[in-house]
């Protein structure tokens, strides 16, 4: 099957959406309830996507490990710690979990 077709409307799909986007902000007014709507689904999804990587490994549980280091690098967001810090700190927390068998 030849792909070349889909994947160069993809490409014109998304250069057209990306040109739209600032194209059309001045130009379009959205209400406040719209607003407000776009961004709640937003950390809707967000959260959606968070909780199913940090629970789910191939459709199992992930255990106990993981979950704790995504708690520690949100708390230390929530802190507004350093990027390298907060990723640093999540990783160790599971890996150390890890290696005293919390699965």
């Amino acid at each position: 099957m030849n792909v070349t077709v889909p994947l160069i409307a993809l490409v014109i799909g998304t250069f057209a959406l990306r040109i739209a986007g600032p194209a059309l902000r001045t130009r379009v007014t959205l209400s406040p309830r719209i607003d407000t709507l776009t961004t709640t689904a937003v950390a809707v999804i967000f959260v959606a996507i968070v909780a199913t990587s940090t629970l789910l490994i191939d459709k199992n549980f992930a255990g106990f490990a993981l979950p704790a280091g995504v708690a520690v690098a949100g708390i230390l967001a929530w802190r507004k710690a350093p990027f390298v810090v907060i990723v640093l700190a999540a990783a160790a927390t599971t890996a150390t979990l890890r290696w005293f068998g919390v699965p």
